[in-house]
């Protein structure tokens, strides 16, 4: 591979991080928005400020509350703004974020008692946590990979 080839691939690669970043982040906007919406979140009278006692239910399959879309819109915007920001940004973007959504999955997970429950996580959600926590990692790892050279190239 040539200096030239080098520079191409880093280049299309800071495009896809950065395009996944704001993928991300758009997805957890809609999220947000949409968790305030009646109609597109069932039970919306009944939504909580925080808590699992929280009525409201995005898709009427996810519990959310007040708190938890906030929660989702600072990340959509945290995504877009990695994603403005550049390569390194998006990376730490993806990577934290997926901890983050990793962790509130073993959070879900593991409540046993629900007043500790402050951002309202059921079976769903937490499901929903880990394939989106999983998604963000990955795709900060895979993204560039073939460009390193640990991928092979398939035509």
């Amino acid at each position: 591979m040539t200096e030239q080839d080098r520079i191409e691939a880093a280049g299309a690669e800071d495009a896809r991080i950065r395009r996944a970043a704001a993928a991300f982040g758009a997805v957890f906007l809609l999220a947000g928005v949409l968790g305030f919406i009646p109609g597109i979140t069932t039970g919306y009278g009944r939504m909580a400020l925080a808590g699992h006692h929280s009525g409201a239910m995005l898709l009427g399959v996810f519990q959310v509350s007040v708190l938890h879309n906030i929660v989702h819109l600072i990340f959509g915007f945290l995504g877009i703004a990695a994603a403005r920001r550049g390569r390194r940004a998006a990376r730490s973007y993806l990577t934290w974020g997926g901890i983050f959504y990793l962790l509130l999955w073993l959070y879900g997970m593991g409540i046993a008692e629900p007043s500790f429950n402050i951002v309202p996580v059921d079976a769903a959600g937490s499901w929903l946590h880990f394939g989106l926590g999983l998604g963000m990692i990955s795709a900060r790892w895979l993204i560039g990979a073939r460009t390193r050279g640990n991928m092979p190239h398939w035509g």
